[in-house]
């Protein structure tokens, strides 16, 4: 008996750690999404689609997601495969790619900021150049301060990305690969049918980090844009701190959370082996 209880004293720590950060805050959330005064109510997500910020910020995260997404994982995997090939100071340009990791979303925000204002480093080099400034983060200007905010989460955020999938490369024998290559496979067939394949577990799990951490995107944004932009996150912000209501806050929240379990969900689903099993 005393034996079959030791696992469980062993891991208790960590259970009441996890309960403590994770379990009870989300169990209050859900509570406060789906009480009022009177009792249970879905008030509060009926207010939270009625404003008129939130299907922007909706949009926004969505289109955020399709166009940064796939840059992050072309140019992180393009990064690590050219790592790979062990060129002249390689260890140096992988520390160099991956400064960024170390840069907190808001300090990187600041630094783009810099950039993209109207009186930044851009403007002044088109000034230099005879080119009138531009206002990158206008309101008037929705494309460009989207472009902006896409451009400083590509700097910061495809580090994460290039680290997962360099670890993954470390683990696939180069056996493989050299067989194919003496079969007289070419290089886009041994990355598609040799290096892919076997980089799919790395490759899952930092498209599942990704689209999470993607969803959570704020800081950034608000360093460049404020709310002239619009994100979920950045929204239940406003409804927690400016507005003062932490209900539809926790409304949104509970959103994000279910919209980030899907598509966990879906990307196992998705990127399974032929036998069915994940791998």
């Amino acid at each position: 008996m005393k034996t079959a209880r030791r696992p469980l004293l062993l891991i208790a720590p960590s259970l009441v750690f996890l309960t403590a950060l994770f379990a009870w805050p989300l169990i209050f959330g859900i509570g406060q999404a789906f009480t009022g005064t009177g009792g249970p109510t879905a008030a509060h997500f009926q207010r939270m689609l009625d404003d008129p910020y939130f299907w922007p910020a909706a949009r926004n995260t969505a289109l955020l997601i399709v166009v940064l997404i796939p840059l992050q994982f072309a140019f992180a995997l393009t990064m690590a495969l050219l790592l790979r090939e062990r060129p002249r100071f390689s260890g140096f340009y992988f520390y160099l790619w991956v400064v960024p990791l170390a840069i907190s979303d808001l300090a990187a925000g600041l630094v783009w900021l810099a950039v993209f204002t109207d009186r930044g480093y851009l403007n002044s080099v088109l000034s230099s150049l005879g080119f009138d400034g531009y206002s990158f983060l206008s309101h008037e200007n929705p494309a460009s301060m989207f472009i902006a905010v896409v451009i400083a989460e590509l700097w910061r955020a495809t580090s994460l990305v290039l680290v997962i999938i360099v670890a993954g490369l470390q683990g696939i024998p180069k056996d493989y690969d050299e067989a194919a290559e003496v079969f007289g496979a070419s290089y886009w067939q041994r990355l598609r049918h040799v290096i892919l394949p076997q980089l799919r577990p790395s490759l899952q799990v930092a498209l599942i980090l990704r689209t999470i951490l993607a969803l959570e995107t704020f800081a950034v944004a608000q360093a460049l844009t404020g709310r002239n932009m619009p994100l979920l996150v950045g929204e239940t912000y406003q409804w927690y701190d400016f507005l003062q209501n932490p209900s539809v806050a926790a409304a949104i929240a509970l959103m994000i959370l279910t919209v980030s379990l899907l598509a966990a969900a879906g990307y196992l689903r998705l990127m399974r082996d032929q036998t069915g099993s994940p791998r």
